[in-house]
This record gives structure tokens, C-alpha cells and sequence, in this order.
């Protein structure tokens, strides 16, 4: 499976105060289906319904839907730079539309510090899943799983070669419930530079070597 990250256009940044303190929150539109996004990728409504009502169960409900600054290079969440926590993920349409609070953590602190200085800040989400290209977009198959409804970034309109390259060389699959990289590129050079002869060969020995690393 690939990581993938999807900006969000429609966030916006509400901030209520209430005897001299105030409270952060982000809303808007975090999620869309059935709509080939900026970067030529469709979620079919049905898997997007699916992977929602699991993140709304295993997370949101357990006040454990956290989010992070930046644009972190894997599926897990880092708690040392959780900055919020999402609140709320409903279906609208084709739209899943989310709220978040920004906590009171260190990340969380330069988040607000940023926002009362005026930064443009844009929201991200976070997934891992399977692609299929068909009708000249990229499909996102139903292994699709939702590490987080949304990150907070500086650049969210960051070119879309620059993720694309992050991700190329990564793959992750499930490694006893947890999601773990797994370095394919010395596998694929193996098995390109075998002769004809012993690709057979060479291709049992990998695959007797992604079995033990299991």
C-alpha cells in the first residue's frame, strides 16, 4: 500500500473565547468521494462511508483522533507532534465534513501561536491504500485505510511531484496489526538483475524472505 495525503481546500479556523481564554478550532470539508481531486484520484463513496465509520468507532469516539503539524512521511501518528484532536467526521453528500480542536500541546501551542500572527495554514488528510488507474484517474481501492481525518500544514498546495516522490519508493504493508515500511527497492533490483534462468529462483527467495520478516 501507498501513503497518500489529500489537502483539504475549505478548512477554516474558528477561535471563541470564554472568560479570557480561547479555543481553537478547525471545520470544514476533510474528505471527498466521487470527485476526481487535484490530484487525479477518486475515493468511490461506498469505501470512503466504510473507512469513515471505522475511523468514527476505533478513534473519534475514543478521543483518540489525533492529527499532527507538517507533513509527516508515514502512516503512524506521532504523538510527540500531535497538535489536535478531531472532534467530529459526518457525511454531507459526497462530503465528509470535519472539526477539530487544537490542543494544548507543544505543537498545538505553535499552531495557535501561528494563527493569531495571521499564517495561512491549510489542513491535510492521511491515509494508506492500493490505486487502480481507470478512465484516466487513479482509483482508490478498498484497502484503503485512514491514519488521520486531518493533518495542519504550512503548504498545502505543495507541488504534487514533490509528495508523489516521497512516497515512490515506500511501500507498508500489515505487520501483526501495525503498519510497517518496507524497503522493496533491493527486492525489485534483485529480481531486474537475475538472469533468466534463475528469476524463478530468485523470485522464491524474496518471497521466502518477505514471509520471515512477517
Amino acid at each position: 500500500m501507498k501513503l497518500i495525503s489529500e489537502e483539504v481546500q475549505n478548512a477554516e479556523y474558528l477561535i471563541e473565547e470564554n472568560g479570557g481564554k480561547k479555543s481553537y478550532k478547525i471545520k470544514g470539508i476533510f474528505l471527498q468521494s466521487n470527485l476526481k481531486n487535484r490530484n487525479g484520484r477518486v475515493y468511490p463513496k461506498e469505501i470512503l462511508e466504510s473507512e469513515v465509520s471505522r475511523y468514527n468507532k476505533e478513534f473519534i469516539q475514543k478521543k483518540r483522533a489525533f492529527g499532527e503539524l507538517g507533513h509527516p512521511d508515514g502512516p503512524t501518528v506521532n504523538l510527540e507532534r500531535v497538535s489536535h484532536m478531531i472532534q467530529s467526521l459526518t457525511p454531507d453528500g459526497n462530503d465528509f465534513i470535519g472539526e477539530a480542536k487544537i490542543m494544548d500541546t507543544p505543537y498545538g501551542k505553535i499552531v495557535k501561536g501561528l494563527i493569531d500572527e495571521g499564517a495561512q495554514l491549510g489542513v491535510s488528510s492521511r491515509g494508506m491504500g492500493s490505486i487502480i488507474q481507470r478512465n484516466g484517474a487513479n482509483y482508490v481501492k478498498d484497502d484503503f485505510y485512514l491514519a488521520t481525518a486531518a493533518d495542519i500544514v504550512a503548504d498545502p498546495s505543495a507541488p504534487d511531484a514533490f509528495v508523489e516522490g516521497i512516497m515512490e519508493q515506500r511501500e507498508w504493508v500489515w505487520d501483526n496489526g501495525v503498519l510497517v515500511e518496507r524497503d522493496i527497492e533491493a527486492w525489485k533490483q534483485e529480481i531486474r538483475t537475475a538472469k533468466q534462468r534463475a528469476l524463478d529462483e530468485a523470485k522464491l527467495k524474496i518471497f521466502d524472505s518477505f514471509l520471515k520478516k512477517l
